[in-house]
């Protein structure tokens, strides 16, 4: 028998407690706030919570609680500006207060249905995010990138690749005593890398507007020797299974050191980026929008051409600023891109170091902290255009009537 907790207004708690009970489901608990019913999920671990829209019953709290333990939150509405507030928080599962006991059921039994399936192999998207040195924004790219791909609705996890100066755990707010890639690399090594031992390894970044998973770094950069090619494939490989999307945050170096080393079996300190890359299906390429960045990107480019297909490549300039570049910032990076490196088309994130500044502090994302941002806008226009699966095109039927009414 599935459980459901109610956090409603007296009158509208009795009439759906009474359709629910005579529709087969029992009451896992009756509470009088959202903060109430937070504190209870753990304990009563209900199917599926059904709440009103309003700051009293359903707040970021609720959400996150809920997330953390797998209760998906259905929310009654009762006029639009309850149905803005809960799209507001990232809940799409709403329903009118006054609305048939059908509508509600539908919900629930879609919950149902999902709980009685068998989960199958996913073959998820993996994205890995490269840039040069000179720190052009790497990690806040990947944490956008997680953070808009999670506020789709998609499961996604972040890994820090990066041997060099692995910062996934500190922009995030996570301890990493014990890194969560790192442990990933063994256990995929000795082909016991499972979904629940991901889980068990990997850290939850929680908040209302979507979490995802978090693989965090090595904390110290000798310990580069356990991010072998061969462990990254794999962990990479059991990664697809688990999640929606993977997202990689790599390290800047390209060298091959096996150019430079007498023994070509040793371990390569590169060779996780490398791998990385050449596991993902997309590879997004970040540079700084300033002469050193933009000097930097072209000449890294090139190598990066040379380890990859270029048709995997997306180029997005970070940090676009007039006070860097001069009036006409965007047309002027364009314009050096295409003349000195054929690049066509990049994607341009605007300098929002508010935003960004308020995220580190908090130890969040600027999905949560600066939701109007411009970098957030730009960063969420390239998910939804470049990464998420576009929607089939839509045939206009009344103007290809009237095109073939004209006369020729």
């Amino acid at each position: 028998m599935s459980t459901v907790a109610l956090a409603l207004p007296l009158e509208l708690e009795d009439s759906t407690a009474i359709q629910l009970a005579r529709h087969g489901y029992e009451i896992a608990s009756r509470c009088s706030s959202a903060d109430e019913l937070a504190s209870q999920l753990r304990q009563t671990a209900p199917d599926c919570a059904i709440v009103a829209a309003s700051t009293r019953y359903l707040n970021d709290r609720l959400m996150v609680e809920a997330d953390a333990v797998g209760v998906r939150i259905i929310a009654l509405v009762e006029s639009d500006a309850d149905r803005r507030y809960a799209a507001g928080l990232g809940l799409l599962e709403v329903v009118a207060a006054g609305a048939e006991w059908s509508e509600i059921g539908v919900l629930l039994a879609d919950k149902s249905s999902a709980g009685e399936a068998a989960p199958g192999p996913r073959d998820g998207t993996v994205i890995a995010v490269w840039g040069p040195a000179g720190a052009p924004g790497r990690t806040s790219m990947a944490i956008c990138l997680a953070a808009e791909l999670a506020a789709s609705g998609a499961t996604v996890v972040v890994a820090d690749v990066d041997t060099h100066s692995g910062s996934i755990a500190p922009a995030l707010g996570l301890l990493d005593e014990a890194p969560g890639f790192a442990a990933a690399c063994r256990l995929a090594g000795a082909d016991a890398l499972t979904q629940s031992e991901l889980e068990r390894i990997g850290q939850r970044y929680l908040t209302a507007r979507g979490s995802f998973w978090v693989l965090t770094g090595i904390g110290r950069p000798s310990r580069w020797p356990e991010l072998s090619g061969e462990r990254v494939t794999a962990a990479i490989r059991a990664c697809r299974d688990w999640v929606d999307y993977t997202i990689l945050d790599t390290g800047a170096s390209l060298e091959n050191d096996e150019e430079i080393s007498s023994d070509l079996f040793a371990p390569r300190r590169n060779g996780a980026t490398i791998a990385a890359l050449r596991a993902a299906d997309e590879v997004v390429a970040v540079g700084s929008a300033d002469p050193v960045g933009l000097s930097r990107f072209l000449r890294a480019h090139v190598d990066l051409l040379e380890t990859i297909d270029t048709d995997r490549v997306t180029v997005v300039m970070n940090r676009v600023r007039e006070s860097a570049i001069g009036p006409g910032a965007s047309g002027q990076v364009r314009q050096t891109l295409q003349r000195f490196g054929g690049i066509s088309n990049p994607v341009l994130v605007p300098f929002d170091l508010p935003a960004f500044d308020a995220a580190i502090l908090t130890g969040r994302t600027i999905v949560d902290v600066a939701p109007r941002s411009s970098a957030r806008a730009a960063v969420a226009a390239l998910v939804r255009s470049r990464i998420l699966p576009q929607p089939p095109p839509t045939v206009r039927r009344g103007w290809r009537r009237r095109a073939a009414a004209l006369p020729a």
